[in-house]
């Protein structure tokens, strides 16, 4: 799908790093529409306590959509307690196949604070390679930033924050305006 067609992708940055026996998921708070910036203050990583669990969600694309995508998540967690991976395959195998789920058009960045899973509409369930990974517009500036400082001494929330930062300086569709969630387990 060309990039003109889905608008939504280029409307934020999250990053998801796993350092130190923690995850950090953060994101942007900028809703764009267009070149217009509609809201600042968005919050687009939530955490989840599916059957007791807790579960940390980051989303990139159209609200609505991660909104549905994350009940369906919250879902099959409920019936898998625990087992977030599992839980991941069988909610990307739903949004692969299922004719209204095709539809949607977001990306997910998941973690129950020992795990950290990229979740998208193609049927993938990405484990990141360097304990870091990023999606939206501004994804890669984050990830780039971050890939940078993973050998520091700062911790999965400095480094999560600075990459941000960055990714903010260098994309007009990510702002600073931040919403940080940790995890461990």
């Amino acid at each position: 799908m060309a990039d003109d067609q889905f608008p939504g992708w280029h409307g934020t940055t999250i990053i998801g790093v796993k350092k130190g026996g923690e995850v950090v998921i953060a994101g942007d708070g900028q809703v764009s529409l267009g070149q217009t910036v509609i809201k600042g203050t968005a919050r687009k990583v939530r955490r989840l306590s599916p059957g007791g669990y807790d579960i940390v969600a980051g989303f990139a694309g159209s609200t609505a959509d991660a909104f549905t995508l994350l009940e369906r998540l919250e879902a099959k967690l409920e019936k898998t307690p625990g087992q977030l991976a599992r839980a991941s395959v069988e909610l990307a195998k739903d949004w692969r196949t299922d004719k209204y789920l095709q539809k949607l058009e977001a990306m997910l960045i998941v973690s129950d604070g020992s795990e950290i899973y990229v979740i998208t509409g193609a049927g993938d369930v990405l484990e990141p390679e360097h304990d870091v990974t990023a999606i939206g517009s501004g994804g890669n500036y984050a990830l780039a930033a971050a890939r940078g400082m993973m050998d520091t001494d700062k911790s999965a929330e400095e480094v999560a924050r600075a990459a941000m930062a960055i990714a903010a300086d260098i994309c007009v569709y990510t702002n600073g305006n931040l919403t940080v969630e940790k995890i461990t387990k």
